[in-house]
Formats: structure tokens, sequence, C-alpha cells
């Protein structure tokens, strides 16, 4: 009986790398496999981080921003204004660091008691009670925030809901809508597309927690630069 010889082991990929080198190539694989696209430079930097985070090459030609948004969202970081997500995960994601020049306040109610003891009391889930939470906790003042979803349509249609229904609301400076899932993910983000509010989303099922960050951490990325305005 011939004795089994073991393959040699291929050799491994150079893998000890900084994460700058990691995201520099990561981004250079995006650009050369994207192929052409309608995005402009600032566009293409938030499309291009929704790749990286997802590995998904289907944002390139699924992602909706609406005319506007990136200027938008760039006045609103640079304000200060309030940053509201519908979950832990996405409020984790954003990179409070690149913030800190703003002090942009960053907003997660899902777990929060008041939330909790609302969505008792009306019957609605926690995702719909913490939109109405954050708008009386942060927003009384008529100043408009960003909300960042990417998880719960029921946090997106609940918003637009009382926009459309509130005319006091105050309007919000931009709108990350990237809720994942089955059920009503493509119906709420079909919903914020017929709105004229600022907005980014897409048009799957495809989104979650850690592309909605991505789209804050992508403008925070374009605040700062230079010819945008940025210091660095």
């Amino acid at each position: 009986m011939t004795p089994l010889t073991a393959k040699p082991p291929a050799p491994w990929p150079e893998w000890k790398l900084s994460p700058q080198a990691i995201e520099e190539r990561s981004f250079a694989i995006i650009d050369a496999e994207a192929g052409p696209h309608k995005w402009n430079e600032a566009e293409w930097t938030i499309v291009r981080r929704l790749v990286h985070t997802s590995a998904d090459f289907e944002y390139v030609s699924g992602t909706v921003i609406s005319p506007g948004a990136v200027s938008a969202g760039l006045e609103a970081l640079r304000a200060g204004a309030a940053i509201v997500t519908d979950t832990k995960m996405a409020l984790c994601g954003i990179n409070a660091a690149r913030l800190a020049a703003w002090g942009n306040p960053l907003v997660c109610l899902i777990a929060d008691e008041r939330t909790r003891r609302l969505a008792r009391e009306t019957g609605s889930t926690r995702a719909l009670a913490a939109v109405d939470l954050a708008h009386e906790l942060f927003f009384k003042n008529g100043q408009g925030g960003l909300w960042v979803v990417g998880n719960a349509p029921t946090a997106l249609f609940r918003l637009l809901e009382k926009l459309g229904s509130e005319p006091g609301w105050p309007r919000p400076r931009l709108i990350v809508g990237l809720p994942v899932g089955f059920v009503n993910a493509v119906e709420a983000k079909t919903a914020l597309q017929a709105e004229a509010y600022p907005h980014i989303t897409n048009r799957s099922r495809k989104g979650g927690s850690n592309v909605a960050a991505a789209v804050i951490n992508a403008l925070a990325e374009l605040a700062h630069r230079p010819e945008n305005g940025g210091a660095a």
C-alpha cells in the first residue's frame, strides 16, 4: 500500500499588515473591480466605504444618494448636529474620534428604560418608541439631526410618518436609511426615496447597522478633507 504523501503547504500571503495598509489595499481592489460607475468623487467615497464594509459590490449600482445629500451631511456634522441610530451596533460602528472636532451627540435609545416604558404604554415596538423619544429629548429646540437606520424598518417608517403628520417636527439634516431584512425593509427604503429629505439608502433587502455606520464614517472622512473645508 502506497503511503499518503502530504502536500506541501501553499505559501501564505503577506498578512502582517498595518490597518492603513489593509485599508489602502482594499480600496485599490475595490476601485479596480468596481469598473465604470456614475458616482462623483465625494459620492464614491461613501459607496466605496459601503463595499469595503460589506464586501458586496451590489452597493455600486444599488446605492441611492439624493441630490444635495452629501453636502447636507457635511454641513450637519460640522454644525455638531445630533446623530441618532436605531441600534447600539450602529452607534458602536461610528468612529466617534472623527467627530470629536464638532462634538456631535451620539444617541441610541433602543435600550433606554424610557423607551421600554413608552413601548409598553403604547403597545408599540421599542424601535418605534425610540424615534418618538429621540424627538422629545433632542429635537424640540427646532434643530434637525442625522437619523441613521440600519436594522429596523419600523424606525424609518415611524420617522417618515411623524414628519408627514406633524409639521412642527424639525426636518432631518440627513436620513441614512439602510435597514436590512425581508419584511418592510425594501418598502421603507422606497418610501424614503419618495420624500424630499436628504437621504442615503439603497434599493434592496441588504443593509445593516455596519453599513449605516459606514456612511457616517465616510462623511466624517470627507468633512476632514481640506478640499471640503476641513483641516486635515
